[in-house]
């Protein structure tokens, strides 16, 4: 059993599920894998029908959800409102799939050629503390749209939405050891996840050390895996953009969720002859961004956190010459203020390292191709933005760039139905998007002789 704290006050929750062992893993994998056939069998309507359901209960429940994550994850009200909701639209948006797992008939000499998508089985899911819910559903959901049974555990910090969701689905009328939330560490109930012959993928959030673990614990069973990793993202502004406007977006771009994000703009490139506009801008819209109590309805950001993860992040701070910071609370909580640095060597830990706190850096660059090598100057390759009024230069930028997930003058990274997932050492396989379900199966090709 771990002790869990709320991350604004500093004081101890109530609540503090109790952590599984290996035997109880066992038994869940066992529990879904007996559900499984029963849910792979359903009739395509009846499992839309169901997660449907299921969506409508999480809507229903939302308020509760959200109010949840602000008291276990520190996350504002608003952003925490966002994500429960981003659960209730994943379910509806993969309600349809069931019905369109479609195959393809394949023009072939004495017969006729079908393809099958076939759910693969037990499915497990490895969830971070950072975005407890929207990370959950965007692996559940189309695991069960497909015909899978899914195992998750999520982050030993964050356990309590993912714990209430499970609940939830139970109300929703989904079969038991459809969906089974099982809290623990990491290297008990995920590892176990990796090692388990019955669990046929491993979908993982988290950083790229543990992910790369995993994926070498996978290869041991020839284990479909798909990892969402680190990333060190690049926010890169020309000249020729408006830059009042830049400026103001930015701090959204690398401080939601106190920088906890793996999409987070962390390094921002600024071309030369709109440097000293955007800096001086920049500050001032830094100053500006509210850092309260996540309750609050004004807040913009809240703590890191735990206390571990903003120890981290402040020895960055330590090592590096801050050039301006705005203000968060005092007292009690594990607060950090939005702090940015001026970098001139791509060799610094600030420019380089993922903080995963609400830290930037910010470097001047000549032209466009300085600022493509500069933003691919990394072993990460997630997301980022590029602020530009040339469309076609936009475009070559993002075309140039080597990251999954690119925005022209926005810094949007994930919506429900498109793809999300990285290049390099951030990750492997997508999630999210129209095709989502298909990673969740098997496809099989039938001839049948004429």
């Amino acid at each position: 059993m771990r002790t869990l704290i709320n991350p604004a006050t500093g004081v101890e929750l109530d609540i503090s599920p109790t952590s599984a062992s290996l035997d109880d893993t066992d038994a869940v994998i066992a529990k879904a894998h007996d559900a499984f056939p029963a849910w792979r069998d359903l009739a395509p309507g009846e499992r839309a029908r169901l997660l449907r359901a299921f969506a409508a209960v999480v809507d229903e429940h939302l308020e509760e959800l959200a109010q949840l994550e602000v008291l276990n994850a520190g996350h504002t009200i608003g952003n925490a409102r966002w994500e429960a909701g981003n659960v209730r639209d994943c379910l509806n948006y993969y309600s349809a799939a069931p019905e369109r797992l479609f195959g393809r008939q394949i023009p072939v000499a004495g017969g006729t050629d079908l393809t099958f998508h076939e759910p693969l089985g037990v499915v497990s899911i490895i969830v971070p503390w950072n975005f407890p819910m929207p990370i959950a559903a965007w692996g559940f959901a189309p695991a069960l749209a497909a015909g899978n049974t899914v195992v998750l555990k999520p982050a030993e910090l964050t356990p309590l939405t993912a714990i209430r969701i499970g609940e939830l689905a139970l109300l929703a009328g989904l079969p038991p050891g459809v969906l089974n939330v099982i809290p623990g560490q990491g290297s008990v109930v995920g590892q176990r996840f990796v090692t388990h012959p019955l669990v046929r993928k491993v979908c993982f959030t988290g950083s790229t050390a543990v992910g790369k673990q995993i994926m070498a614990g996978c290869a041991d069973q020839v284990k479909r895996v798909t990892l969402e990793l680190g990333g060190k993202s690049a926010n890169i502004i020309f000249a020729d953009t408006d830059v009042a406007a830049a400026a103001a977006s930015a701090p959204g771009g690398v401080f939601d969720n106190a920088g906890q994000d793996c999409c987070a703009r962390s390094r921002i490139l600024v071309q030369r002859s709109a440097y000293d506009e955007f800096v001086g801008r920049f500050e001032t819209a830094v100053k500006d961004f509210r850092v309260l109590d996540p309750a609050s309805e004004q807040s913009q950001m809240g703590p890191m956190v735990s206390a571990g993860q903003r120890d981290s992040v402040q020895a960055y701070v330590d090592a590096a010459t801050v050039a301006f910071s705005g203000s968060a609370p005092d007292g009690p909580g594990w607060w950090l203020p939005p702090t940015v640095v001026e970098s001139s060597d791509t060799s610094e830990a600030v420019w380089r390292e993922e903080i995963f706190g609400p830290v930037v850096a910010v470097m001047a660059f000549d032209d466009e191709e300085e600022a493509v090598a500069l933003a691919n100057d990394s072993e990460y390759g997630l997301s980022g933005s590029i602020f530009t009024d040339d469309l076609g230069r936009g475009m070559r930028v993002a075309r140039a760039v080597e990251a999954g997930n690119l925005s022209v003058n926005s810094h949007a990274s994930v919506r429900y139905w498109t793809p999300f997932g990285g290049y390099k050492q951030s990750g492997l396989g997508r999630e999210l998007g129209p095709d989502a379900p298909n990673a969740f199966t098997e496809e099989k090709n039938v001839f049948i002789a004429h």
